[in-house]
């Protein structure tokens, strides 16, 4: 603390006369008992003073130097966790190291929840976990539910289904009039098996060609109610609708309302679709709550951290699930992979591109190697929107999943600056937040 010290000095004719031997100068504190306590004093302040200063210095140097070291060897180890993780998902490395950086992963994400709880419970409180809204299916085994579509190539749509029996016709009758179906498509169903779930029969047809900004109505597996779908335009403008994080709440419900009211022409969704996290039932579920909405506008998605569904103690493979039921375009873009493709919208005039945060994407990667030539055939002179979507955001200042996103971004950043692409979106943080680049050199 600031402290004042006060000299007062006296005249030199005033002081005595003796000499260097001086009994004063010779520290004899019998003469001078009130000098000495002032010296005395004064050392003991400043002795302080400078104590306290290393002591303040040494403990900056210290806590940096640890909190330094420690968020080193944490970012070590959570890079080499995610590493192990997404290679024991994809079927590479051993089971151990996958089984060990799982356990890292929820030990430290569950830490580094509390941290936040516990430190920043004054700049953010999460809200409370809202209830399920679990959507029954009462009806026949051979009606179709959790019908949703897609779009695959210029003109045509997938119409995917699922039906409790499995020996109903994977086929779509269509037409532009109400109960006057003129065409008609099959297509191809599968099963998967969870556990003890088996799932019921998943149906995928492709329907066209079709007709933009045109409003069809069909019917699917001959025994269902009649749905009624719009295709997206042949130019601009487009209206698209971007959720992430979606679920099965009544917050859910309500953003799937506000999203109802909306005249828009495509939902864009980058990952965590219906939060099954292995039980499967709750796929169903989130099927048949977005049916009305996905219905009647083509939903195109990517995956996210929470359709892995990856257990290595007992073998199942990440993303079963969410292949099996939510099949994009991704080999009419020619990727290899469910997990990250493109397409065209508004007759070209916009280029889309889904990314997976959760398939490989280093240098030397199959998703890196597509991303260059997807990119590369962009011709901005007929594209002036380029957008890409991913799930795990490369710049995030909330403290949750802070930098889980960094090594795909050193890995890919590069390519879509140098593709000028104009707009990224992002998810998994489930807090609102929106960056604006320089302007490209």
């Amino acid at each position: 603390t600031p402290y004042q010290v006060s000299c007062y000095l006296k005249p030199r004719s005033a002081m005595s006369t003796e000499g260097p031997s001086s009994s004063w100068l010779r520290g004899d504190t019998r003469k001078k008992p009130t000098a000495f306590l002032l010296r005395a004093l004064l050392f003991i302040c400043v002795a302080f003073r400078v104590a306290a200063a290393l002591i303040r210095v040494s403990y900056h140097v210290a806590a940096g130097s640890v909190l330094g070291v420690a968020r080193v060897l944490f970012a070590a180890a959570n890079e080499r966790c995610l590493r192990g993780m997404d290679r024991a998902a994809l079927g590479r490395g051993s089971f151990f190291v996958g089984a060990v950086a799982n356990s890292w992963r929820v030990l430290m994400q569950g830490l580094a929840s509390l941290m936040f709880l516990c430190a920043r419970a004054d700049e953010y409180v999460r809200q409370p976990p809202s209830p399920l809204v679990l959507t029954a299916h009462d009806k026949p085994a051979a009606h179709p539910q959790q019908v949703h579509i897609s779009t695959v190539g210029r003109n045509k749509m997938r119409i995917s289904w699922v039906t409790d029996d499995r020996n109903t016709p994977s086929v779509v009758e269509y037409g532009e009039s109400r109960g006057n179906y003129t065409a008609s498509a099959t297509g191809d169903q599968a099963t998967y098996k969870y556990f003890f779930y088996e799932s019921g029969a998943i149906h995928h047809v492709t329907i066209g060609p079709l007709a933009p900004g045109t409003t069809y109505h069909y019917r699917c597996g001959k025994a269902g109610d009649e749905l009624t779908l719009r295709t997206p335009p042949a130019s601009l403008p487009l209206e698209l609708v971007v959720i992430g994080d979606l679920g099965q709440t009544r917050w859910t419900a309500s953003t799937l309302a506000h999203i109802g009211g909306a005249d828009y022409d495509m939902l864009l969704l980058p990952g965590d679709l219906s939060y099954a996290d292995t039980q499967q039932p709750l796929w169903d579920s989130f099927g048949r709550l977005v049916q009305p909405l996905a219905s009647a506008r083509p939903w195109m998605v990517t995956e996210g951290n929470h359709e892995a569904e990856a257990l290595p103690v007992v073998g199942f493979a990440p993303f079963v699930a969410y292949n099996a039921r939510w099949r994009m375009p991704h080999e009419e873009s020619g990727s290899a992979s469910n997990l990250y493709y493109s397409f065209d919208a508004a007759g070209g005039a916009a280029h889309v591109v889904m990314l997976g945060s959760y398939a490989e994407f280093e240098e030397g990667s199959a998703q890196r190697a597509w991303l260059e030539r997807d990119l590369a055939g962009v011709d901005r002179r007929r594209t002036p929107w380029l957008l890409v979507l991913l799930h795990a955001p490369w710049y995030n200042t909330n403290q949750a999943h802070q930098g889980e996103g960094e090594a795909m971004r050193a890995a890919m950043e590069a390519l879509l600056y140098e593709a000028r692409v104009d707009v990224v979106f992002s998810g998994h943080v489930h807090a609102y937040e929106r960056f604006v680049s320089n302007p490209y050199r």
